[in-house]
């Protein structure tokens, strides 16, 4: 029975799922919108217009590391905001799916310079707008465009982009990023990718200098090797590793998460649903652009597609019981791993970033746990090499 309705915004939503008649038939009369339902046994549901997305608990909330900073254990990831190697992007559809994500529990954004050259971050400034103190945010330093210095990475929008963490460019590039980002903080400032042409003695003692000024609150890693992340502990704390993680990508269990979750290290999941193939939205049919970075990877063969699904639908039951999406339950599945703290979750509108916070309220069993990883294992060795 619905006995509440609070946090009402009057923006109207497009229609996303459907699972109580009576919710169904209240929101209508309030305006539509975001809106938070209560029930009578303490339950929590967000809805879009007159559509009920998910009942669960409020959203789970953990530290970063040592910082004593609480983040929300689903983050909106801002990689494809930023439009490059994505196809393009919508700026006030990604806007929407930010304050969409703030207005249903999820306070941590995760972006970077790198991501459309500013652009992702310019649109995380103007969406946190008048919200500063709601929002955690995760940005990084050293993947740059404004000097050819240190190791040239990849080519991005006819600019070349180098791997560096000089200590004059991580410098500059913190400014920049406050700039655009329209705050004179960063709570979490990430180095993005290693760079083997500078010490890390001196990368960490930057990065220490700008805590002390107040310009950074936290220090984390990405794409790092457990050796690296020792070493940068040799001259300051480490509160977070950000690094790819999924269902398909679980190489570091035995390594960087082991030594984060002894050291009380944060782990950050970045592309928990693999580029979208684990939601199970992306049937064999679907083309991709050659803007877009799915386009001619083998893991979106249409053979490899057809056999993700078929592992998808071995535990499908599961979302059904829950009431929940296949990309909800491997959000829930991924921050339910030992040592994995966070998820970072791209959304590119509304529908994706509610369906995406929700997957923070989900509690599984550990019996569902294990049915789901099992299933993981009779998919992972079936693939020679695993993709």
């Amino acid at each position: 029975m619905l006995t509440s309705i609070i946090n009402l915004t009057h923006e109207p939503l497009s229609s996303f799922h459907f699972y109580s008649y009576r919710l169904y038939r209240a929101i209508p009369a309030l305006g539509g919108g975001i809106v938070r339902v209560m029930s009578q046994t303490g339950k929590i549901g967000y809805a879009l217009c007159d559509q009920l997305v998910h009942w669960g608990s409020e959203m789970q909330y953990r530290s970063l590391g040592s910082s004593g900073i609480k983040a929300s254990v689903v983050a909106v990831g801002a990689w494809a905001i930023g439009g490059w190697p994505w196809g393009g992007t919508n700026e006030q559809d990604a806007i929407d799916a930010i304050r969409t994500g703030l207005d249903t529990g999820c306070n941590f954004i995760d972006t970077a310079p790198a991501y459309g050259l500013g652009l992702s971050e310019e649109i995380v400034g103007r969406a946190i707008a008048g919200r500063r103190r709601d929002v955690v945010i995760a940005t990084k330093c050293g993947l740059v465009w404004h000097t050819n210095k240190g190791q040239l990475a990849f080519e991005e929008s006819g600019r070349s982009v180098y791997r560096y963490l000089g200590p004059e460019s991580i410098r500059y590039e913190v400014d920049q990023s406050l700039k655009r980002l329209g705050t004179d903080y960063i709570d979490l400032y990430q180095t993005h990718w290693q760079d083997p042409t500078k010490p890390i003695e001196d990368t960490m003692g930057t990065l220490m200098d700008l805590k002390s000024q107040g310009k950074i609150k936290a220090i984390g890693v990405s794409n790092a090797s457990v050796a690296q992340i020792e070493e940068y502990q040799d001259y300051g704390p480490v509160d977070t590793d950000q690094e790819l993680y999924s269902m398909l990508d679980r190489q570091i269990e035995q390594s960087n998460i082991s030594y984060c979750k002894e050291k009380d290290i944060s782990v950050l999941a970045y592309s928990p649903l693999a580029m979208g193939l684990l939601t199970g939205k992306i049937g064999p049919d679907r083309e991709f652009p050659p803007d877009d970075l799915r386009y001619n990877n083998p893991r979106f063969s249409v053979e490899n597609r057809r056999k993700v699904s078929d592992m998808l639908d071995e535990f499908k039951s599961i979302a059904v019981k829950h009431n929940i999406t296949l990309a909800q339950l491997v959000i829930a599945w991924t921050i339910a791993q030992p040592g994995v703290t966070h998820a970072l979750v791209g959304a590119r509108n509304r529908n994706q970033a509610i369906e995406n916070t929700a997957a923070g309220n989900v509690t599984l069993t550990q019996e569902e746990i294990s049915v789901i990883s099992n299933s993981i294992r009779r998919y992972t060795a079936s693939r020679t090499p695993v993709i």
